[in-house]
């Protein structure tokens, strides 16, 4: 009966200790993760006349290998950038709370699905750096 105690005494103890381990790990894999990945991402949507709502939803996340070599002719630049790009996405749609008389209380957004390293395009991402 003692060492079923000692037994359920230590099983926290050996699941702390994993939890923290895997967390350790997973900070340094993404510190040195190159390329682009599904992700949670919490965000406040609003709108006008409605109260905010915080989401949490699939957002695509990552660093994408880019490069540019000096060449001697014009245009003196040879460049390659990729960035971490929606290639499958799914329409969610949510209710605002309080909404003001009149005010359509629903809110879209996109939800990963599947992200690539690509090339920017700006039906699904802001590309003005870039």
């Amino acid at each position: 009966m003692k060492l079923g105690h000692i037994f359920l005494g230590l099983v926290p103890l050996f699941l702390m200790i994993h939890c923290i381990w895997a967390f350790n790990t997973s900070k340094g894999d993404l510190r040195k993760f190159v390329g682009c990945a599904v992700r949670e991402f919490t965000f406040l949507a609003k709108k006008p006349g409605c109260k905010g709502l915080r989401i949490t939803t699939d957002a695509c996340w990552g660093r994408c290998e880019t490069w540019e070599k000096p060449i001697l002719d014009p245009p003196y630049i040879e460049a390659h950038h990729q960035v971490c790009t929606y290639n499958e996405t799914k329409q969610v749609t949510i209710k605002l709370p309080s909404c003001a008389p009149g005010v359509d209380p629903f809110y879209t957004y996109p939800m990963a699905i599947r992200c690539d390293c690509g090339a920017c395009s700006t039906a699904t991402t802001e590309c003005e750096t870039v």
